[in-house]
């Protein structure tokens, strides 16, 4: 009887090794089915959003532009004038200098690395074998008071001041809902370099089918951050394509 018992208790491992392997998969899979379909999720071209952005106890509105093909950007309305931020037209990467209000280009490397990001359209994880990123289901942790999946994200490397490092991300899935409520990342380069970037995410609300959050909250980890609250998202919207180019008056300006 022992013999059988410890024979049905290895076959019930064998059979489970599989399945605790796939479970990183499972839960990404899970989370596409709970906001609207993966298949659905691919077939949006472009979104539109309005938020605002709780800074020091000021309210600054923002409009963030997202399309397939990549290009992006982000308006900011302060002070009756207009900044745009990581704007991206498929080639060159621009923002606006908050001191002199003038468009500078980023350099070739920082270029480099916003294009790969480009890659991950609403969501890195969609596609995620076909484009070669990794998962790794690191256990469970808990983020603000929730039960969360820790997922382990391994994109393609980026480019640090000329040498190739590891782009790794760690994402929290709510255990109940499987939709993440976190994400934590090194930051690498500037005055944060080497201390860890986290945005919450909460207030899941549906938009033509699809859930997004409509709350989030960016900062340092273990450090007050900035609230964001959308107010509107629009699925493929119209833009003009002259928004992403890069103002060439302003580049006379400069000579």
């Amino acid at each position: 009887m022992k013999t059988v018992k410890l024979g049905l208790a290895l076959v019930a491992f064998l059979m489970m090794a599989p399945t605790q392997a796939q479970t990183a998969d499972e839960i990404i899979s899970t989370y596409f089915e709970n906001i609207g379909g993966l298949e659905n999720f691919k077939a949006v071209k472009g979104l539109k959003m309005t938020a605002k952005v709780n800074q020091g106890g000021m309210e600054i509105p923002i409009e963030i532009i997202q399309l397939s093909d990549g290009r992006q950007m982000t308006v900011i309305s302060f002070q009756g004038k207009q900044l745009k931020q990581g704007v991206y037209d498929g080639e060159t990467l621009w923002n606006h200098n908050f001191m002199t209000m003038k468009a500078e280009k980023s350099d070739a490397e920082a270029t480099a690395n916003f294009k790969l990001n480009t890659n991950d359209f609403l969501d890195p994880f969609i596609d995620y074998k076909e484009k070669g990123y990794t998962v790794e289901l690191l256990g469970k942790e808990t983020i603000d008071g929730a039960e969360a999946f820790k997922i382990k994200l391994v994109k393609e490397p980026i480019t640090v001041d000329g040498k190739e490092e590891e782009d790794i991300s760690f994402y929290f899935f709510d255990t109940e809902n499987f939709v993440p409520i976190a994400m934590q990342s090194e930051i690498k380069t500037g005055q944060g370099k080497g201390m860890t970037q986290e945005v919450t995410m909460s207030d899941y609300q549906e938009v033509e089918g699809l859930y997004f959050p409509f709350s989030m909250t960016q900062g340092v980890k273990g450090q007050p951050g900035a609230p964001i609250t959308m107010e509107t998202v629009e699925l493929n919207p119209t833009v003009d394509d002259a928004e992403f180019s890069f103002p060439d008056e302003m580049e006379g300006e400069k000579k």
